[in-house]
């Protein structure tokens, strides 16, 4: 392991500065950390919840010494960081992982729940790049739907297209429902993806058959967060240290699992 990454993998004990809140079950946090404010989009962090867990989490926004990461309340970890208070303690480790690839050109962005995070963060670098900025995001109800305001601003010329399961917001379907229709309507040269497994596979589905460029962000199992532990392992790859972004190449190579089977915390398999 290098130097780099043996100072990256070492933890820091730092205070959360903000809190801010999203939605009645998702928060935003800012800490502040020198490493993981230099992060790139896509990159994640490992964050210890003192007395409970360590768990991944992709980063939001990065810099001038401090990172923001967005949480949804979704299991025992979760919910004791949601508990937490700004000047509370808490460790992180990284950042670690790969990021996207900066594409110029028209760019389509879908994301999932807080799946939107890493793209926020993306879109925001590539907001004074790309020809054309677009989104789809989709969440299971209104009340879910993040960063609507943030991602109309960056439409290029019109707002980001919503979806809900409930059809309380936006369209009532999946956020891959949109996708055939905007992609006859416009020649795209990148698709960027994160959210839900089979989200990600259903839009590696349709990259494929329309042989569009694309990037995904995975979210598998992660323990250690630096390819020791085999955790997150998909095909041949470690999500952790090879990933989390995967081009459509690397998406072809394990696409027997992907959006179909993973690793559990025995080390079984089972469905996503």
């Amino acid at each position: 392991m290098s130097a780099s990454h043996t100072k990256h993998n070492t933890m820091r004990t730092t205070s959360i500065v903000n809190v801010k809140t999203e939605s009645s079950t998702v928060k935003t946090y800012t800490i502040v950390d020198d490493l993981c404010a230099k992060a790139n989009p896509g990159q994640f962090l490992m964050l210890w919840i003192p007395g409970v867990d360590e768990i991944p989490l992709s980063i939001l926004s990065a810099g001038n010494g401090q990172v923001q990461f967005t949480v949804k309340a979704v299991g025992d970890a979760t919910r004791h960081l949601q508990a937490l208070k700004t000047g509370d303690l808490v460790g992180v480790r990284g950042p670690f992982g790969n990021s996207f690839t900066e594409t110029r050109g028209r760019v389509l962005f879908v994301g999932g729940g807080t799946g939107t995070a890493p793209l926020l963060f993306l879109a925001k670098r590539l907001a004074v790049k790309a020809d054309r900025l677009s989104f789809v995001v989709g969440a299971k109800t209104k009340n879910e739907l993040i960063f609507i305001n943030e991602l109309d601003a960056l439409c290029t010329d019109e707002s980001a297209v919503a979806t809900t399961e409930d059809g309380s917001y936006g369209l009532q379907c999946l956020a891959t429902e949109p996708l055939d229709r905007l992609l006859v309507k416009d020649k795209f040269n990148m698709v960027y993806a994160c959210g839900p497994e089979k989200m990600v596979r259903k839009i590696f589905d349709i990259a494929e058959q329309r042989q569009i460029a694309m990037e995904a962000s995975l979210e598998r199992l992660m323990r250690c967060g630096i390819g020791l532990c085999g955790s997150c392992m998909i095909g041949k790859y470690r999500v952790c240290r090879d990933g989390p972004v995967f081009n459509l190449a690397q998406l072809r190579e394990v696409k027997d699992e992907l959006g179909i089977s993973k690793l559990a915390f025995d080390g079984s398999y089972i469905e996503v």
